[in-house]
């Protein structure tokens, strides 16, 4: 596949998922709604990744380290944001983590922390469309 073509891809699956993420929003699936959050935020990582350096982004999940390996500039703030997002990934993934999360993930956290996804969304769009 050419590069423009992976980079579509990347932002388009991105881009299904975070309908998804509404969707669950909206249904109160909460937890599964942060979920699918990080994933929108990988795969837009993995599209600048492409971009940036290579065709093959490597198959992690974290989101600080892929904007790093990307070679992102970023903020404090967006650094702590990648790094609590990430724990959305494991905390719906494992048993030990699952309940505690969906017994956090109530309407006012979960709806903070999409705005938070859709801020970083708009900054990661912005990049992959320059």
């Amino acid at each position: 596949m050419e590069t423009k073509d992976l980079i579509d891809y990347w932002v388009n699956t991105a881009d299904n998922d975070f309908n998804t993420m509404l969707n669950l929003f909206n249904s109160k699936d909460y937890h599964w709604s942060l979920f699918i959050g990080h994933l929108v935020i990988e795969k837009l990582l993995k599209a600048i990744y492409v971009k940036n350096i290579d065709n093959n982004p490597p198959r992690i999940h974290a989101l600080l380290r892929l904007a790093e390996l990307a070679k992102l500039d970023t903020s404090e703030e967006q650094k702590d944001n990648l790094d609590l997002i990430t724990t959305f990934n494991i905390n719906a993934r494992y048993p030990d983590y699952k309940q505690v999360f969906y017994n956090k993930c109530d309407y006012d956290f979960t709806m903070k922390n999409i705005e938070k996804i859709k801020e970083l969304r708009i900054w990661l769009l912005s990049i992959v469309e320059k």
